[in-house]
């Protein structure tokens, strides 16, 4: 670690997955050297959508998770820790027993930020190593309950938090295995009804970038990899075509033919299928409104825009 940086700890626990980012931080350009970044799946969203509630196993699965980060924490030393909670945690009537089982684990209480907080730091870590003059770059977030649109160029100028996700869209329509046509179209129906009330001015978008685990196991069925690699997949640009016959792919398949997809992380066979009809739906509104023909990725989101938040704190 150089005179110029600071070590920092983020933690993402969001619908589906529990993230973590340990890295050394430069608060004046932004840019990080990550020496830790692990993902569990932890569906902490497990029926949130219908009870309102986190169920006991999902919270049990998300303490362990919680548990293991703190021991990769602990050998890193860093000097701030923030734990960041996303869509499951904003609205359920047992949060404060989550809380609790966080603090014992790791020693800080949970953040849990608003829809518009999210966008902004997942567009912050997005973006970062982007030309400006690609600008404006509109940054999806796709994640297990919701889905962030961000628009802007070095600064947000329009965000909004939907209540779409590849969990939430799960449990609401794709009941079958393979789905139904009629779910398929029930499922593709709802998602287009809350973006035509998103308010983000999609034409305006010049560069479009996909984050968070949907879109990265999309893209690299798209590519064909062997295996799930983040180094193959942060920064590639495909067609939107391409894109889209990926997700086509992974919708229709059945569980099993995703499971022998080695790409495809064992906590997302259930719920991959919805991610890409949110996604295509997504790339398909913005083709209409804006012409754009390539999709970029991006393995860096909201981890990379909490750990430069805070590096610039210290």
């Amino acid at each position: 670690m150089s005179a110029q940086t600071v070590r920092v700890a983020a933690v993402d626990c969001g619908t589906n997955s529990l993230r973590l980012l340990v890295a050394d931080v430069d608060p004046a350009t932004g840019r990080t050297s990550e020496l830790e970044r692990t993902m569990e799946v932890v569906r902490l969203g497990q029926g949130v959508d219908r009870t309102g509630t986190f169920a006991p196993e999902a919270l049990q699965r998300t303490f362990s998770a919680v548990e293991n980060a703190a021991e990769l924490i602990a050998r890193h030393r860093p000097g701030a820790v923030r734990f960041v909670a996303t869509s499951a945690s904003r609205d359920v009537s047992n949060r404060e027993e989550f809380f609790a089982g966080i603090r014992e684990r790791l020693g800080v209480s949970p953040d849990v930020v608003t829809g518009d907080e999210e966008a902004a730091l997942s567009f912050a870590g997005a973006t970062a190593e982007l030309p400006a003059e690609q600008a404006p770059f509109l940054v999806v977030d796709l994640g297990g309950g919701s889905t962030e649109l961000v628009l802007g160029g070095r600064e947000v100028e329009a965000a909004r938090s939907l209540d779409m996700g590849s969990v939430r869209m799960t449990e609401r329509h794709l009941h079958d295995d393979p789905p139904s046509a009629a779910q398929v179209a029930a499922a593709r129906a709802d998602v287009e009804s809350v973006l035509a009330g998103s308010h983000v001015p999609l034409e305006r978008t010049r560069t479009l970038v996909g984050v968070a685990g949907s879109i990265t196991t999309i893209t690299a069925a798209a590519i064909e990899l062997a295996e799930y690699t983040p180094g193959c997949l942060h920064g590639v640009r495909l067609p939107v075509g391409q894109v889209r016959e990926a997700c086509e792919r992974l919708l229709h398949v059945t569980r099993a033919e995703r499971a022998a997809m080695p790409f495809v992380h064992p906590g997302r066979v259930d719920v991959i299928g919805a991610g890409a009809l949110v996604w295509e739906t997504v790339l398909d509104r913005v083709v209409a409104q804006a012409g754009i023909t390539e999709v970029v990725t991006s393995e860096h989101d909201i981890l990379d825009g909490i750990a430069v938040a805070m590096a610039r704190t210290l």
